[in-house]
């Protein structure tokens, strides 16, 4: 009879776990992280700005990848590349004109690089993933009282919020380099962006007030500042629409020539008129429509950032989307007004706009031109002067010229 294993008993101490080395044993997480380590000092030395530069350019250049894509989806490859060259036409005129305005507001050529690139790529990725999702919602639930909403509210809505991002976008690494202080009226924003604390540069654009001296009113250079990030946004954007909308009138156009090929009749330079008249709508008569949109949004944002008063640091930024928003939508509107309401809304609404932006791009920039040459700090009023008067017989040493701009350096 074979015998069964004997049981231990319980007052047995436990048997001993032999292991022929230590390696036996499961290593830490020190030594399964061993491999990584060098990557993680690489890391470290890495310097946060750079490594969110490179993570932003990543990014944008994915969505570059798809927007093309979904751009050549609707409009095929030669129709792509027909609108991607008729929408670099008026693409110069509208960026020279910002870059004359960037003489006021000195933005530095890598954050406007960022606002184009953004408004090319990720707004308009956004937009016309967003716009089709709650175009279809919108004729599912509204029927065809949905495409008017869609055209004259959610459009404008999305649209506009997805190129104003940009500009809080480009402030997120700023953090602490504008005037929104803890207990000024738009430290709500500050507290909702930026949490670290420590020493920090003060921003290019949104310098904060000299200590003992707070302005009530933002200056010149902050106002332009904002029209020039937000309307280099908006180009980026239109160029990419513009290419959209300009190869699918080009595709739709070929595509009834070939069939009229197919019946018998002689083709002609008409047969492109659907292509035409997209271009002169598009690029001659409304190039800055974009720009001048997103110019208010900017505008309404650096108000809320730099002015010390309570109820524009509060209002700034809000009052600015809508007006961007309700200006978009009466645009869209326009387009279903016919011939003669579609002047009427361009020469009443979008003429008086632009005009207004051009008046005060040149207030802007006199402001610029005078501030040098009375040797005042940017945004600074002057004040009397309490030096006693020259005597003519006395020479006295020239003053030293002073840049207005070096302490925003």
């Amino acid at each position: 009879m074979a015998e069964g294993p004997i049981p231990r008993q319980p007052s047995d101490p436990p048997p001993e776990r032999t292991t022929s080395s230590p390696e036996r044993v499961a290593p830490p997480l020190l030594r399964r992280l061993w491999p990584l380590l060098p990557a993680l000092s690489l890391l470290r030395r890495l310097r946060l700005p750079a490594l969110s530069s490179a993570l932003a350019a990543l990014a944008l250049a994915g969505s570059g990848v798809l927007i093309l894509h979904l751009v050549q989806r609707q409009t095929g490859t030669t129709g792509l590349l027909v609108g991607l060259g008729l929408a670099l036409l008026p693409l110069p005129f509208v960026l020279g004109s910002l870059a004359w305005l960037n003489q006021t507001a000195r933005v530095p050529i890598r954050h406007t690089l960022f606002c184009l690139a953004w408004g090319a790529c990720a707004a308009t990725t956004v937009a016309i993933l967003a716009n089709g999702w709650a175009s279809d919602f919108l004729l599912a639930h509204q029927g065809l009282r949905g495409e008017t909403l869609g055209a004259e509210f959610a459009t404008p809505l999305i649209e506009e919020v997805a190129k104003g991002s940009a500009l809080l976008v480009l402030l997120l690494p700023l953090r602490r380099g504008h005037r929104c202080e803890p207990d000024r009226p738009c430290g709500w924003l500050r507290r909702l962006l930026w949490h670290r604390r420590g020493p920090e540069r003060p921003a290019p654009h949104f310098r904060p007030a000299p200590a003992g001296r707070q302005r009530a009113r933002s200056s010149p250079r902050t106002l332009a500042a904002g029209t020039v990030l937000g309307g280099v946004t908006a180009c980026g954007f239109a160029f990419t629409e513009n290419a959209l909308y300009l190869g699918r009138a080009f595709t739709a156009d070929r595509q009834a020539r070939i069939d009229a090929i197919g019946l018998g009749q002689t083709p002609s330079l008409r047969d492109f008129d659907g292509t035409v008249h997209t271009f002169v709508l598009r690029a001659l008569l409304s190039p800055f429509a974009h720009p001048l949109f997103t110019a208010l949004t900017g505008l309404g944002l650096a108000v809320t950032l730099t002015t010390a008063r309570r109820l524009p640091a509060r209002l700034g930024a809000p009052v600015g989307l809508l007006l961007a928003m309700a200006l978009h939508g009466v645009w869209n509107a326009a387009a279903g007004l016919g011939t003669d309401g579609f002047l009427l809304v361009y020469g009443l609404v979008m003429v008086p706009c632009f005009a207004a932006l051009v008046c005060f791009a040149v207030w802007a920039q006199t402001r610029r031109t005078r501030q040098p040459a009375a040797g005042l700090p940017v945004g600074e009023p002057p004040g009397p002067s309490t030096e006693p008067p020259a005597d003519p017989g006395v020479d006295r040493p020239a003053a030293p010229d002073v840049d207005p701009g070096s302490d925003l350096r």
